[in-house]
């Protein structure tokens, strides 16, 4: 991976993480091959002078070293016996403990270890938000977590060479609700589009950056969306597994019709909640989806306002959606001139890719508002320094009608209109690319 830019910028939480002070052990919890190993150690080899690191995926007899008693004396000798080079040196080391899903009992270590001030501690897991081998007793009120996603479209930016120069001047477009430059927009849409079919899962980020191939780069998504097909029956119970599968690849399905809602009949006929339900949440504890509820209404806080029963699915990587679908869907993402793409798909896969900026922006509440008896319909809701920011996204040239009716509400004091075409003010309108989503 050395050789493309994989600039994180949750190295930056891993910093305001270590130079708090009593901090305490930090979890980083994520989805299965988004970058967190990496990410990691790459921080904690250029921040202390001793990393020791323990996958108990990779190495299952690690698991012996917290087969016993857990206080930190037994801990590290245990450690020591096990990884016998090494070290810990009293304020400069950190103990990594990976894939710590696998061992329950190392999870339990943590509200000890939290205690141990001579050295600090990072655990990561890829399925630690599911039922997956509980331990005895959680470590509550000992961990400060993280979520970690791939790569956002700003990282992807990065790892084709984008520098921070061109990014902060695209920033202060944004800020100052400015006209982009047209050569600089078309390029700028250029890469959204080239991010839409690539995604942001490090390996695939790194096959095309070293093939320049759409083809390589297809292998790799399509070889990962089978790891999570296993992830699912390895790690779901038996009742979850099937259903769980099934939930997940028919995402392709719900964003292709016209109204985005989350339809149990799109993923067996006469399927419903009772059934499918508990399949959708674990999903999203496993972080391979984002739940996006419908609202009632815009008083805060907009969870009071959320239709339980009424939700839509996003991905949490837009590259593993497009790699849902057949080849050609990605040659008419590339070549949008051609306009041969179904409209309804085109949206879709539109609010797909605004979601995932705004999943990896750090918004973990996100809703919709549509209408069922009408034809008013918002694509995003989140609240913002105490306000309700609505965001329209359109696809195509049509008008941002329900936007229009929604602002003339004196609480909403402005909203969001993400289209191919460049930025415009109106009134409280304001009309952006849809790229601009990565700094809301």
């Amino acid at each position: 991976m050395s050789a493309i830019d994989l600039r994180r910028e949750v190295t930056d939480k891993f910093k305001e993480w270590k130079t708090a002070q009593n901090h305490k052990c930090l979890l980083v919890r994520g989805a299965r091959q988004v970058g967190k190993t990496y990410a990691i150690e790459h921080f904690c080899k250029e921040e202390y002078d001793s990393f020791i690191e323990i996958n108990f995926l990779e190495s299952p007899s690690m698991k012996m070293i917290f087969s016993g008693n857990l206080d930190v004396k037994t801990i590290k000798t245990n450690i020591s016996l096990y990884i016998p080079n090494s070290r810990f040196i009293p304020g400069a080391t950190c103990l990594f403990l990976d894939e710590i899903q696998e061992c329950p009992e190392a999870i339990t270590a943590l509200k000890f270890l939290e205690k141990e001030n001579d050295f600090d501690i990072i655990a990561s897991g890829s399925m630690l938000g599911i039922d997956y081998k509980r331990p005895a007793s959680y470590p509550v009120g000992s961990i400060q977590y993280i979520d970690m996603f791939s790569l956002s479209f700003r990282e992807f930016l990065y790892s084709i060479g984008i520098t921070d120069d061109i990014i902060n001047t695209l920033k202060e477009y944004y800020d100052s609700k400015s006209i982009v430059p047209w050569a600089i927009h078309d390029k700028i849409m250029e890469y959204l589009r080239l991010y839409m079919i690539i995604g942001g899962m490090p390996e695939v980020v790194k096959v095309y950056s070293e093939t320049a191939s759409f083809t390589e780069a297809d292998k790799k998504v399509r070889n990962i969306l089978n790891d999570y097909r296993y992830d699912i029956a390895h790690y779901a119970s038996a009742d979850v597994k099937i259903k769980a599968e099934s939930c997940y690849f028919s995402l392709s399905r719900q964003l292709s019709k016209e109204n985005h809602k989350f339809m149990y009949s799109n993923v067996e006929k006469g399927g419903n909640a009772r059934k499918y339900g508990s399949s959708i949440d674990w999903l999203e504890g496993a972080y391979l989806i984002k739940k996006i509820h419908n609202i009632s209404g815009y008083d805060i806080p907009l969870v009071s306002q959320r239709i339980d029963d009424n939700f839509r699915v996003y991905p949490t990587d837009i590259g593993l959606l497009l790699g849902m679908y057949d080849h050609s869907v990605k040659e008419l993402i590339l070549h949008p001139e051609d306009n041969k793409i179904n409209p309804m798909l085109k949206g879709g896969l539109y609010e797909a890719v605004v979601a995932d900026m705004l999943i990896k922006n750090g918004h973990n509440d996100i809703y919709f508002r549509k209408d069922e008896s009408s034809t008013f319909e918002i694509e995003f809701f989140i609240e913002n320094k105490g306000n309700v920011l609505p965001i329209e996204v359109k696809s195509g040239r049509s008008r941002a009608k329900s936007l229009d009716n929604l602002l003339k509400r004196d609480e909403i004091p402005y909203g969001y209109k993400l289209i191919n075409g460049n930025t415009g003010v109106s009134d409280k309108k304001i009309t952006m690319p849809l790229y601009m989503a990565m700094f809301i």
